[in-house]
């Protein structure tokens, strides 16, 4: 005898993308605060001081000097948006897509220097300037933030999570 089972049984975690279905909300959740923390880490470890995330822009020689006091001024309080705009989970694929953006624009110029041969700490959580060839760690700061960009792409696949402004105004 065949039974007909219910399209819809309370409490069950699987649907249409599978038997995790029901995880993959709690899922980017965590990978919205993971990457939150992470842009609030950059951003407050520069905005303290100012002057040196500008110096940390200008090391980089890509940019003017007409650009490098306002990108690095500016730099942290973009990064701190950011993080807090994750952490109450507004915009999420929005915010993902510009995370992105910005995390391939620092994989661009941390690749320059190392190309150039210029011997720099990257300054992405506070600090930067020149340092001894034998202290730069381009490979370590590439790879991180390609692990960056793989917690951007989930957001950007999902978006929705759970304990987020994004979910509390679908609803309304």
């Amino acid at each position: 005898m065949i039974t007909e089972q219910p399209a819809h049984t309370p409490g069950r975690t699987t649907g249409p993308d599978g038997r995790w279905a029901g995880a993959v909300p709690w899922i980017s959740t965590a990978v919205r605060l993971g990457l939150a923390v992470v842009w609030a880490w950059a951003g407050l470890a520069k905005v303290s001081d100012p002057e040196a995330a500008a110096q940390a822009v200008r090391v980089y020689r890509i940019l003017p000097e007409s650009l490098v006091n306002p990108i690095g001024y500016g730099m942290p309080f973009l990064e701190l948006a950011l993080a807090l705009l994750l952490v109450v989970g507004l915009g999420t694929r929005i915010v993902a897509v510009i995370s992105g953006v910005l995390l391939l624009v620092y994989i661009a110029a941390i690749a320059s220097v190392w190309a150039r041969g210029i011997a720099i700490d990257c300054g992405c959580f506070g600090g930067g300037g020149a340092v001894a060839a034998s202290q730069t760690e381009y490979w370590q700061e590439i790879l991180r933030d390609c692990g960056f960009l793989l917690l951007v792409a989930w957001l950007v696949w999902r978006p929705k999570s759970r304990l987020s402004l994004d979910a509390w105004l679908v609803d309304q």
